[in-house]
């Protein structure tokens, strides 16, 4: 309503859920178990139907969407005739193939995504830099004569990664350093001396440093041909689970959650988001790089949140798949079925839903307060 690419991301999105939750269920029938349940979205019921022994609907919260398979959690009743078919009744393998399939349908779906983006549009990589997109006047970059389009490639000593961005070389000096400034303008590399100021300029921390500019990455386009492309988008797929992995641990680190609520570092790489920020930053690629932009982008996300889905936390799926493997080990080789006390991990489930919830609000209080944009 509001923005076309809001609606494109918005819809995209809704794909997404709806693959991964339809991972789940495919693979639970496959492997006979029961699910019960399939909807879009959580709270009250809105409109249901039964087709078998599933019902499919929509729910009052368009905050996601789930798939009901039974005997998934501790002290649920099961009837008689559905031993059989429950979650925790079902061999390792099947169980693993039903909880990571979730994920894998991200992956999947990154794979399918980038394959048409890069053969249609070529495939573009970040580089070693970060081009000015703005100088803020009265700030140490315009003082220094810092220029729109400039490339900065360093800032004293301190390489700006396609992977961290300016504000780490910046963060990773104090206020009031003199620094070598390497950037190039044109077909010319120059080195400009700047002091740096405090982020108490703007609103922040007395501690941090500030340099005034608002920057972009430095991305340079490969053309691919069709039969290549998926061969590139898995190598980039690759790239961006490591990527994810290191910004997951990154996130959740309390240290970095704390110092954004406190103002003292505006590092992007350590700043929990939601979809409220997510959707404000697929607006500006949307302007800047079209369909295809918004395109990468849900491929980026669809590997991000397959990678957290993954981790060993219940009640994420990593956290139940953690569960399956244990109960293997236990079991060993004397082919009796060891079952874990569910029971028993109630409290660290609630310790992680806590963690979570703490997370997910802190994010959307930075989305609004301090949005990425």
């Amino acid at each position: 309503v509001f923005s076309i690419w809001w609606f494109v991301f918005a819809v995209g999105l809704l794909v997404s859920i709806l693959l991964h939750e339809l991972g789940h269920f495919s693979t639970a029938r496959l492997t006979g178990m029961k699910a019960t349940q399939f909807f879009i979205g959580f709270g009250p019921r809105v409109w249901s139907f039964r087709r078998g022994e599933t019902e499919y609907g929509v729910r009052a919260l368009p905050l996601g969407a789930f798939v009901r398979i039974i005997g998934m959690h501790a002290g649920e009743e099961v009837d008689t005739a559905d031993r059989d078919r429950t979650y925790r009744s079902k061999p390792f393998g099947a169980r693993m193939l039903v909880i990571c399939a979730g994920s894998l349908a991200h992956f999947i779906l990154a794979i399918v995504i980038l394959s048409v983006v890069y053969a249609t549009a070529g495939q573009t990589q970040p580089m070693d830099a970060a081009r000015v997109v703005a100088v803020s006047d009265g700030t140490p970059a315009a003082t220094a004569g810092l220029l729109p389009d400039d490339e900065v490639l360093s800032i004293g000593g301190v390489a700006v990664t396609a992977g961290d961005g300016l504000s780490a070389a910046v963060t990773a000096h104090a206020p009031g350093d003199v620094v070598d400034v390497v950037i190039a303008r044109g077909d010319e590399v120059r080195t400009v001396d700047v002091t740096l100021a405090s982020l108490a300029l703007v609103g922040g921390s007395d501690d941090a440093a500030f340099l005034g500019v608002s920057a972009r990455p430095v991305v340079e386009t490969f053309d691919r041909a069709w039969w290549s492309s998926p061969w590139h988008a898995a190598g980039s797929l690759v790239d961006q689970t490591g990527a994810s992995i290191t910004g997951v641990v990154r996130v959740l680190d309390p240290t970095n959650l704390f110092s954004h609520l406190a103002g003292t570092t505006d590092d992007l790489s350590t700043r929990p988001t939601t979809l409220v920020g997510i959707t404000a930053v697929s607006d500006d690629i949307g302007d800047s790089a079209g369909f295809t932009g918004i395109m990468e982008m849900l491929a980026l996300l669809n590997v991000f949140v397959g990678v957290f889905n993954l981790f060993p936390l219940l009640p994420l799926d990593g956290g139940h798949a953690a569960v399956a493997i244990y109960e293997r080990i236990r079991e060993g080789r004397s082919g009796r079925r060891y079952y874990a006390d569910m029971e028993r991990l109630a409290p660290v489930t609630m310790i992680v839903v806590t963690l979570l919830l703490f997370l997910f609000m802190s994010g959307l209080y930075l989305d609004i307060v301090r949005p990425v944009g």
